[in-house]
């Protein structure tokens, strides 16, 4: 089973998310379906489902590894890179 390269470099605590929603969306006036924190640099960015895949955008931007659902009573991770759950 694959698994991630890129959780143990991770900042512990996590980063404060830099905003509430997605911000890029706020600026085209699209609707964000679902949200993720960064886990590097607590960027809020739209799920893939979402018109714009701004969290997918940012990670390809930065070069950010990892990201963490926003959503209230979920938990998982997911690592862009490995393309697998953490």
């Amino acid at each position: 089973m694959k698994q991630c390269t890129h959780a143990d470099a991770l900042p512990h605590p996590e980063p404060e998310p830099l905003s509430e929603t997605c911000p890029e969306c706020l600026v085209t006036g699209t609707h964000p379906v679902q949200l993720r924190l960064c886990l590097v640099c607590g960027h809020v960015g739209c799920c893939d489902s979402s018109p714009r895949r701004h969290a997918t955008e940012h990670h390809k931007e930065t070069g950010h590894p990892v990201m963490r659902t926003f959503e209230p009573g979920e938990s998982w991770r997911w690592c862009f890179v490995d393309h697998v759950l953490v």
